[in-house]
């Protein structure tokens, strides 16, 4: 039987919304994404383009958040913004990141800030992205000079952005629409680089005294068919555990839950036939997010948790409820049995733009309209918001 989930969360718990640069504020003309999404071979379905628009209209996506009761927004920065050129920081730039914080703040919120969601500036994927010999030494050089957006008003910094995900994803083409636990294992080598690029920006921003430092894992909460159990922790160890294990240690560790991926003696399994499956053709599989909590507690021997992505692309805004309502009966029942979780960040604060699949999936609390860029709030967001102002789930 299901732990008891009635009662208030704890105190100071974080309700909000996320976002990543790329996918709202349009023109990010010189990241890596912008280049691959224009290639002539290109795998994307379109290019991100205006997006949202949210470069100058963040100040109206705060407001929503704030108006409907969310206490927390976790938004990323844009390397490729900050230094279009190598060693060429932009004062303009920082100075807008260091506004939306400020802005955070103005309004009740709490800002999360991720200093890398997957992009990274053209000149170095040019060079060879994350297998430069160079690769650690820009990244840490970048969150040194990001230091000043996060040095005052914030508490919460992600250093990367599902790490596992990056290291399954071919950079030269973004070609998988899969579950990143359905796809080939990363390159060992790879991986390494990237834990040391977290390593390092540990290192700079703690420098800065508490700031809480860790980074995000996308987590597939893989599941075992009879006979499978050790085939399944060994596809498990690259594609995910390798990356909660060197959160140990670090201040907290983002959770992002979507669907669960089966995996039997060969390997992982195909969406059973006749599931649900969303508009990404994810199996909708709302308890995802407490196993996922559950395996990520265990892995990382204790560290505390946040809820850093979790949500659902559908057209149906009522699904969006039911998917986010079941899934947040999971983490309570998670935190009624000891667990350390923080807050619980939703994916996404608008609909975006969702990578290889273009703007088709809509995971948003909120609507854009892709041709005035008028927002309109969804159901779904008034209904997280009273969530949150009561700081419990609905009897």
């Amino acid at each position: 039987m299901r732990t008891d989930v009635t009662g208030a969360f704890p105190a100071g718990f974080l309700w909000g919304a996320a976002t990543g640069a790329h996918q709202i504020e349009g023109g990010n003309v010189n990241s890596d994404l912008w280049e691959l999404e224009h290639a002539p071979d290109t795998a994307f379905a379109e290019p991100s383009g205006d997006a949202c628009d949210s470069y100058h209209r963040w100040r109206e996506d705060l407001d929503l958040l704030a108006g409907v009761g969310l206490n927390t927004y976790r938004f990323s920065l844009e390397w490729s913004r900050i230094e279009p050129e190598e060693g060429e920081i932009s004062r303009a730039a920082l100075d807008h990141y260091r506004r939306m914080v400020d802005g955070c703040r103005e309004r009740g919120l709490s800002p999360v800030v991720t200093l890398l969601h997957f992009t990274i500036p053209r000149w170095m994927h040019r060079s060879g992205g994350w297998r430069d010999p160079r690769a650690l030494d820009r990244f840490a050089r970048f969150c040194e000079a990001a230091l000043p957006v996060v040095a005052e008003g914030v508490d919460w910094v992600c250093t990367i952005n599902e790490p596992n995900m990056a290291a399954m994803t071919d950079r030269t083409a973004k070609t998988s629409t899969s579950p990143a636990g359905a796809r080939p294992a990363p390159d060992p080598a790879l991986s390494e680089v990237l834990v040391g690029a977290h390593r390092r920006a540990v290192e700079v921003l703690r420098s800065v005294d508490g700031l809480l430092v860790g980074w995000t894992v996308a987590n597939q909460d893989f599941q075992a068919e009879e006979g499978a159990e050790e085939a399944t922790a060994a596809w498990a160890w690259p594609r995910e555990d390798r990356f909660l294990a060197a959160a140990k240690g670090d201040d907290f560790v983002g959770v992002q839950a979507y669907t669960r991926v089966r995996v039997g003696p060969d390997g992982a399994l195909p969406v059973p036939e006749g599931a649900e499956v969303t508009q990404t053709g994810w199996e909708y599989w709302p308890d995802a997010l407490e196993e996922a909590i559950r395996h990520t507690w265990q892995v990382t021997g204790g560290t505390p948790i946040i809820v850093t992505e979790n949500g659902i692309a559908s057209g149906d805004d009522r699904r969006r409820i039911d998917y986010t309502r079941h899934a947040l009966r999971g983490l309570k029942a998670a935190l009624a049995d000891g667990i350390d979780v923080r807050g619980y960040l939703h994916w996404s604060a608008l609909d975006n733009f969702e990578w290889v699949f273009g703007f088709r999936p809509t995971f948003g609390l909120i609507a854009v309209d892709r041709t005035t860029f008028q927002r309109t709030l969804k159901p779904s967001a008034r209904w997280l918001g009273a969530i949150a102002t009561a700081n419990r789930l609905p009897e």
